[in-house]
């Protein structure tokens, strides 16, 4: 039996100066006097919410739970310039953003905020969780926890074209130039972030599930600073909720040992782990393994009803 595809709203909420754009999944019955939990959903680097994010989101309304899909500032749908900015410090202020936007939502019970994170927001929404204890469950899937794992992992020639780039990049914005950009994926060889054998078929891939055909989107290069800075591992011992790790085992964008070791220190973590590259857990039978994994955690760790 087909799942009916459920109905979403399009809705957006202010972050700094700015509107992010978003989703609303509301499931039946869900109302002011019958409140459900609600699953705050955003992607990873250079992904927007209709890269796979919505086949994620139709599972959770299915099994009775609501969510708020949103995209970063600069991406999207929603506004900021200049466009594909991948800013960490503005990126965790529109994950505080939405889940107050989530928390006022009529149909959302305050009390029960999940975080769902996938790659770079798989690191995201463990510094958002750590920082708010009124978090009610996490799920970070494919998760960036540690920027220097990170770099280790890439090839050194390639590391140093892209500081030379970003150090471009940075003089470009003092100027009020246009940026420097690099491309987020590539092929093996190429000055691009994600370029191991398996990045850009899979991102390829990805594209083609979500019914898109949009090209490789070039991101200032300035990023490159804050990649190899960003350490949101750190924050797992702090998370004081339940929380769900789906690890590829084959990873070659956040490198599995290094992101289990993080992990390792939630205090109430569940890792689960998959025999496959970062970019196969969005579609085909690594899917489906994956999202039932996750509404199993989810029904039983906040239910979707009040007993």
């Amino acid at each position: 039996m087909t799942t009916p595809i459920p109905t979403r709203a399009d809705v957006h909420f202010r972050s700094g100066e700015r509107n992010c754009a978003a989703w609303l999944y509301l499931p039946d019955g869900a109302g002011p006097e019958h409140q459900v939990p609600i699953v705050v959903m955003g992607h990873g680097f250079t992904g927007v919410k209709e890269q796979r994010l919505d086949a994620f989101a139709e599972r959770f309304v299915a099994a009775g739970y609501a969510c708020l899909v949103f995209d970063y500032r600069h991406f999207g749908g929603s506004e900021g310039m200049p466009r594909e900015l991948v800013n960490v410090k503005r990126q965790l202020q529109d994950w505080r953003n939405a889940v107050a936007f989530a928390r006022s939502v009529p149909e959302a019970d305050a009390d029960r905020v999940i975080l769902w994170g996938t790659s770079f927001a798989g690191g995201h929404v463990l510094v958002t969780a750590a920082d708010d204890p009124g978090i009610a469950a996490v799920i970070s899937q494919c998760p960036f926890t540690d920027g220097q794992a990170a770099g280790k992992a890439m090839p050194k020639l390639t590391a140093l074209k892209l500081m030379g780039k970003a150090f471009q990049d940075v003089i470009a914005a003092r100027l009020g130039r246009e940026p420097v950009r690099i491309d987020g994926m590539g092929r093996p060889g190429t000055v691009a972030v994600m370029s191991s054998p398996d990045a850009l078929p899979g991102f390829e891939a990805l594209l083609a599930a979500s019914g898109l055909d949009q090209a490789n989107l070039a991101v200032p290069a300035r990023v490159m600073f804050e990649i190899a800075t960003y350490m949101p591992g750190k924050s797992a011992e702090k998370i004081g909720c339940p929380a769900l790790f789906a690890v590829c085992d084959r990873d070659s964008v956040a490198p599995a040992k290094t992101t289990i070791r993080h992990l390792s220190k939630a205090p109430w973590g569940t890792v689960k782990r998959y025999d496959v590259g970062h970019f196969d857990i969005y579609v085909g039978e690594v899917f489906e393994r994956v999202v039932s994994d996750q509404v199993a955690f989810l029904t039983a760790n906040v239910p979707p009803r009040v007993q």
